[in-house]
């Protein structure tokens, strides 16, 4: 076990390198000069021979990244060219709205997907299930923004149950705070809700076709528990590894989800920062979101050997 946790972490330090490498080049695969971009149509020679020494241009290649590099290693993200702010902290200035989102996503899909799923994998061929997989489809097939301007209209608009925009911390109080980020919550995780209610689905039918499971059955085991302690105990690795491949899918929520209900998160912070093209803010939000995706999936790794004994072996 202990092999294959090492491994799994040594596997994480290549995959950070190229990451590194990707956003580094973001700044040099950009049409055109990044300076003169930045700069404007109406600046001088001077105005954008300025930028270049800012942001390291004038230097050969792989000074920059070695030079960059360090500075990554050492904690600095870099400047901010418009607000001469360091980048970590308007990063953390807008971690907590973003984390929080994310997280109360996540929670409220395994919440809901996994029980939907393990309901339509019991009821498989009845209306339950064709219900739940209707639901899955739509819910996969609508673009989240489309789905948060509906229920915005709905619940905001209309009923007033919700705020239209904006967010409120839990410093501020946990009930002002779940009444903000209530309805952002169930727009984005809607299509998290539909792809792991799918995978749900197909693992504990794949599941339940096993002898273990008839053999649990012939005894008389009572169906509760042949569907949580035996089936869906054995079904629970392809779900948790979808849960860490949708990390992805949710961090590209929240970049949209953040801008429809105008929550001050790192989503916000990076369309800003790609209007404005401030390279060093979109490089470090980049740079941050990869490497919160890389550790969930590590942690993804990591809970198989709790899961599956045979992968502790």
């Amino acid at each position: 076990m202990y092999a294959y946790i090492v491994h799994r972490i040594l596997a994480t330090i290549p995959v950070m390198g190229v990451v590194g490498v990707a956003v580094f080049m973001l700044l040099h695969l950009t049409p055109g000069d990044p300076a003169a971009v930045i700069a404007g149509d109406y600046a001088r020679p001077e105005d954008i021979a300025r930028i270049r020494a800012q942001l390291g241009l004038d230097r050969p290649v792989h000074v920059q990244f070695l030079t960059w590099v360090g500075s990554i290693l050492s904690g600095d993200l870099g400047v901010s060219i418009f607000s001469d702010l360091p980048v970590s902290h308007l990063i953390g200035q807008r971690l907590e709205p973003t984390f929080a989102l994310a997280a109360a996503t996540l929670i409220f899909s395994v919440v809901i997907a996994i029980p939907m799923g393990v309901l339509a994998a019991w009821k498989a061929g009845t209306w339950t299930d064709r219900i739940v997989m209707i639901f899955a489809v739509l819910g996969f097939s609508v673009p989240v923004f489309v789905i948060a301007y509906a229920f915005m209209w709905v619940f905001s608009l209309k009923l007033g149950w919700f705020p239209v925009q904006g967010y409120k911390s839990i410093f501020d109080g946990f009930g002002p705070f779940l009444h903000s980020i209530t309805l952002p919550t169930v727009a984005l995780g809607v299509i998290y809700v539909a792809l792991m209610a799918r995978i749900t689905r197909a693992s504990m039918l794949e599941t339940l076709q096993e002898d273990y499971i008839r053999t649990a059955r012939a005894k008389g085991v009572d169906n509760r528990t042949v569907l949580i302690r035996h089936a869906l105990r054995n079904a629970s690795v392809p779900i948790v590894t979808i849960i860490g491949i949708g990390i992805a899918l949710l961090i590209g929520g929240v970049v949209v989800t953040e801008s429809v209900f105008n929550i001050p998160g790192l989503g916000r912070l990076t369309i800003d920062a790609v209007l404005r093209r401030d390279y060093p803010v979109i490089q470090g939000v980049i740079l941050v979101f990869s490497a919160a995706y890389v550790i969930v999936n590590l942690l993804i790794d990591l809970s198989y050997t709790v899961l599956d004994p045979r992968i502790r072996y």
